[in-house]
């Protein structure tokens, strides 16, 4: 018995003390705001042409889905996106019309509409994002989105 005490109590020291307990718990409507303000930061970076603080956003990770290629990793992802910087005013904007968190808070989803200068919707996006050690969020996939027609319920 005092065995397996003392192996219960190494393996809750070994594991920081969370063995067998949930993860903490996280309010999804700070999350949800928290991955909002995040992808609003993110867009905004872009528009505003700030390269240092649009690349800092993106995970060393990531992955993003390109119409003819997948891009893996910053250094890939920051190949191809730093074209789009070339210009004084940015070729597309967007804003996230729905923002949801999974169950343990560790990720969030971002979609809604890309748009061309003149404000018409030319595209959908969808944005991952992990919640890094800190706090802060980063994008870890990226890519278009494929929004369900109007007609298309879901019913769990």
């Amino acid at each position: 018995m005092k065995l397996a005490l003392l192996l219960v109590t190494a393996l809750g020291c070994a594991t920081g003390g969370t063995a067998g307990r949930p993860a903490r718990a996280v309010d999804p409507a700070t999350a949800r705001r928290e991955v909002r303000q995040a992808e609003i930061a993110f867009a905004t970076a872009f528009r505003n042409r700030d390269r240092r603080a649009f690349f800092a956003m993106i995970a060393d990770d990531a992955v993003f889905l390109g119409p003819k290629r997948t891009l893996r990793g910053k250094r890939q992802v920051l190949g191809v996106w730093d074209r789009f910087f070339a210009a004084p005013a940015a070729p597309f904007s967007w804003v996230p019309e729905r923002v949801e968190i999974s169950g343990d808070g560790s990720l969030g989803l971002s979609t809604g509409p890309v748009r061309d200068p003149s404000g018409m919707q030319i595209a959908s996006f969808s944005s991952i994002w992990r919640r890094q050690a800190d706090g802060s969020w980063r994008v870890i996939f990226d890519g278009p989105g494929c929004p369900a027609p109007a007609s298309f319920e879901f019913k769990p």
